[in-house]
């Protein structure tokens, strides 16, 4: 389980540490970086998928991505006593991202590549290091992994070994270095971070995929359009916890049933409600009992993940369904770690009566993204390393 997650001069969160626990719950006003948290949190497991460098280009570029404000913004400047103005930069421009879980630590720094005359690619963000440590926090006498540019090298009892000297500095370590006998946390954390599972806006439109039939194929995880919802619902009955399943769907709709119905290689979803004479296929559900089915199919996979991400998952809900949505996803904080970006008060308050809910209320100030709350003694222990 993540313990601490750090994020630096990433856009509005220009140096964030934020503590979690096994149920996360992320709120805030509008423009206080939530989306911003939501992405980093995406940007970490596309570094396992050697995706970090197009992720960023898909978000307008490294350029966009920087936090825009001064290096360093001092007391005075937070005061209002002084304006925001920037100066000689002190140190190198440096994008990073990190966590420390229960067993690993992970960190990644990225920056502007050497100016090249002959390149048309100055712009283009290069990967200058990155560490895995053991412990909650990073120091010297912890560190398994280093890599440095181009350079990567492995802790050797009291010596350093080192492992290769060409990596791309376009692609983590992750794709390019994965030795399992002589580097398992390496490929250990890989297969983490590939794991981690994000569920960001369901469509529930006419045409949304999750209203046609699906491949009658087993699917222990939903996708992330729901494209498979009649076969990720037929997969927890038939290998999962169809128990929980139909509580979970009798919590948000009374003495409702769903049944999946075969059609050679294609399976459909029918939903039915009492007082109804036929059973409503997937194509005739509202937009919020289609959205609501798809959250309870992606909560009760028999396959758990250890971190889930749930953005606004609210979204085309009636109000009235929002304390069941709560209990849904309390229940499977039980089984994995779940993470949940919202604006929706009768969610928030539902998620807030667990004991394991973390609650993660973010502020701007001078366009920066703080914890509410949060001084200077009361942020986790965390270091970065040094390229």
């Amino acid at each position: 389980m993540l313990q601490t997650l750090a994020i630096s001069n990433y856009r509005s969160l220009h140096d964030l540490v934020v503590p979690m626990g096994a149920l996360n719950l992320v709120t805030g006003d509008n423009g206080s970086g939530k989306s911003s948290l939501y992405r980093a949190l995406r940007l970490l497991a596309d570094t396992a998928r050697g995706g970090v460098t197009p992720s960023l280009a898909r978000e307008g570029g490294f350029q966009s991505a920087l936090w825009a404000g001064p290096e360093r913004l001092d007391r005075r400047m937070l005061a209002g006593e002084v304006p925001v103005q920037g100066g000689p930069r002190q140190s190198s421009v440096a994008l990073r991202l990190g966590f420390a879980a229960d067993d690993f630590g992970y960190a990644i720094d990225l920056g502007y590549p050497v100016a090249d005359s002959h390149s048309m690619f100055n712009l283009d963000p290069q990967i200058k290091c990155e560490s895995i440590w053991a412990g909650p926090f990073l120091r010297s006498s912890n560190v398994l992994v280093e890599r440095r540019g181009a350079m990567v090298r492995r802790r050797s009892g009291r010596s350093w070994e080192l492992l290769e000297a060409n990596l791309s500095v376009h692609e983590s370590l992750f794709t390019q270095v994965a030795d399992p006998q002589r580097i398992p946390e390496v490929l250990r954390l890989r297969e983490t971070l590939r794991s981690w599972r994000f569920y960001d806006h369901f469509r529930s439109d006419r045409d949304a995929p999750a209203r046609q039939a699906s491949l009658a194929t087993r699917t222990p995880v939903l996708s992330h359009d729901g494209h498979d919802l009649a076969a990720a619902w037929r997969t927890i009955v038939e290998i999962g916890d169809s128990d929980a399943l139909a509580a979970a769907l009798d919590d948000a709709f009374p003495g409702a049933r769903v049944y999946i119905e075969p059609n050679e290689d294609h399976l459909s979803l029918k939903f039915h409600q009492p007082g109804l004479l036929r059973p409503l296929g997937a194509a005739e559900l509202s937009d919020g009992t289609l959205r609501y089915l798809l959250l309870i199919a992606a909560l009760h996979t028999p396959r758990p993940p250890p971190l889930m991400v749930l953005n606004e998952p609210e979204t085309s809900l009636h109000p009235d369904l929002l304390p069941a949505l709560g209990r849904l996803i309390i229940g499977a904080a039980a089984r994995s770690q779940v993470w949940v970006v919202s604006h929706a008060s009768r969610l928030i308050a539902a998620l807030r009566e667990a004991e394991s809910c973390t609650s993660i209320a973010l502020e701007k100030q001078m366009s920066r993204t703080t914890l509410v709350g949060q001084g200077v003694l009361d942020a986790p222990a965390w270091y970065w390393p040094e390229r």
